[in-house]
């Protein structure tokens, strides 16, 4: 690590964390690691074809931190003070915007002190952002918690090409306008010159909504962009990816082989596993497919002899009313699978409340035979793809909610509408009897679907477009 010196880059990113973590050693100093996660393995790679690049982010904690620069990459804290937390993150991103973007799977609230203290904390990314990026620079600024400010930087930097992109749905016109801030938030996102989404639907709900609060006009027909008075604004989906051959190889490697052995001799060599890896989110589906799986047992249509299930449910904004509700439903529901259908030493459900290390992780997805994605709502759920880049061998079955965003690439999964619980065990019923031709034939073309889109493609097909772009 090294203090960083010439902080203007021709690149700047822009999220709401750093890619690393402080991590306390024995000796008690500590230092900065890189960061697990999806947005780091897709943005890494593109970062990679510029002379030099900044990433802006808070830190996770309250202390201010200088810039530093750790393994060649340049890193700008942002510092956010717990009551400014309360405000910007646990208040106006995930008690107004995600519940809302998710279709109100719980009720969103709408607070003006949340919306002050979002927008002050945006503009202290796009006041870094405007002091870090080199003239005529590019700024790519990611997700729901920073959306007011591509429209800030741009009132400072008008030189920057400006990129914006939602890693999360952006919902349909009806349900946006509710937010008080309508005006506010659009318009942020307005001040990027490409605003990405991850399916074609997200990006139109984002232009019909643009020109229906007057702040935008189509662009030629049949074209993805908008005219936002002088310049042209292009929204339109990249649907995000995973770095595939990190999960090949490591699905791959004769030690996760062994551990996936291990693992079903441990559930009791069951005939089929099944398998849920989420964040214990109500957006998930997590109760309405245990549900299923519940009514199942009780038609007698799924034997808890030969069916074991294991449901990863890593903690998620445990201090939160609706995410309590939801630990207590799920607690209730494995709670009554297994009392009335285990055998002693042979839970039918294997629940697991905590993080979960890669190597276990990809055990898992060797081990399962059906793997369940099954949420409200997702902007895109790449634990789907996954496992889907996990199946090397072409066993396996994908369940997938028609409302995630992997449902567009990966239509050869089983489709289930998540509301639906019949439908849920019907498709959890045909996923669990497949036979072994046509689950490779679906298998074949999923691998198909998800090796054409990696995230290192995902990115810097984004920035290579950006590029493009007159400013």
């Amino acid at each position: 690590m090294s203090t960083d010196t010439n902080p203007r880059s021709p690149l700047v990113v822009v999220a709401n964390r750093l890619p690393v973590r402080w991590s306390d050693d024995d000796g008690g100093e500590g230092s900065w690691i890189p960061s697990p996660g999806g947005l780091v393995a897709a943005v890494g790679p593109a970062i990679s074809t510029f002379d030099s690049a900044t990433w802006i982010g808070w830190t996770g904690g309250e202390d201010e931190v200088e810039p530093f620069e750790l393994e060649g990459l340049r890193l700008h804290p942002v510092a956010i003070g717990a009551e400014e937390k309360v405000l910007f993150y646990d208040g106006m991103s995930n008690g107004t915007l995600w519940p809302l973007y998710h279709d109100k799977a719980v009720p969103a609230e709408f607070h003006r002190h949340w919306f002050e203290g979002y927008r002050r904390i945006n503009r202290r990314y796009a006041e870094a952002a405007a002091a870090t990026a080199a003239e005529g620079g590019t700024v790519w600024v990611h997700d729901y918690q920073l959306q007011l400010v591509p429209g800030m930087l741009r009132e400072v930097r008008p030189d920057l090409r400006i990129g914006y992109f939602l890693h999360i749905p952006f919902p349909p016109p009806e349900l946006f306008v509710a937010l008080p801030w309508r005006e506010q938030l659009a318009a942020g996102i307005l001040g990027a010159d490409l605003a990405g989404f991850q399916t074609p639907d997200a990006a139109a709900n984002f232009r019909r909504l643009a020109v229906r609060l007057g702040l935008a006009e189509y662009g030629e027909e049949g074209s993805d962009t908008i005219i936002v008075g002088d310049r042209t604004v292009k929204a339109c989906a990249y649907p995000i990816g995973i770095d595939v051959e990190h999960y090949e190889q490591a699905a791959m490697d004769p030690a996760t082989t062994d551990r996936a052995r291990d693992l079903r001799a441990r559930l009791g060599a069951p005939q089929t596993v099944l398998l849920g890896v989420d964040r214990l989110d109500y957006t998930k589906g997590i109760d309405v497919r245990l549900r299923a799986v519940l009514e199942l047992l009780e038609d007698g249509t799924l034997d808890p002899g030969r069916v074991t299930m294991i449901q990863v449910a890593q903690p998620s904004r445990d201090d939160v009313e609706a995410y309590i509700t939801l630990r207590e439903e799920v607690d209730r529901l494995i709670g009554q699978i297994n009392g009335d259908y285990a055998r002693v030493g042979f839970p039918v459900v294997h629940y697991i409340h905590q993080d979960v290390e890669f190597d276990e992780l990809m055990a898992m997805y060797r081990a399962a035979d059906v793997m369940l994605v099954t949420p409200f709502r997702d902007g895109m759920n790449l634990v789907a793809k996954e496992y889907v880049a996990a199946r090397y061998d072409l066993t396996g079955a994908l369940v997938l909610s028609e409302f995630a965003g992997a449902a567009t690439e990966l239509s050869d999964a089983v489709l289930v509408n998540p509301y639906d619980i019949d439908g849920m065990k019907a498709a959890i019923l045909r996923a669990v009897s497949m036979e072994p031709p046509q689950a490779r034939e679906r298998m074949e073309k999923l691998r198909r679907a998800v090796q054409s889109n990696d995230a290192s493609e995902w990115g810097q097909r984004f920035l290579a477009d950006l590029g493009q772009i007159p400013i």
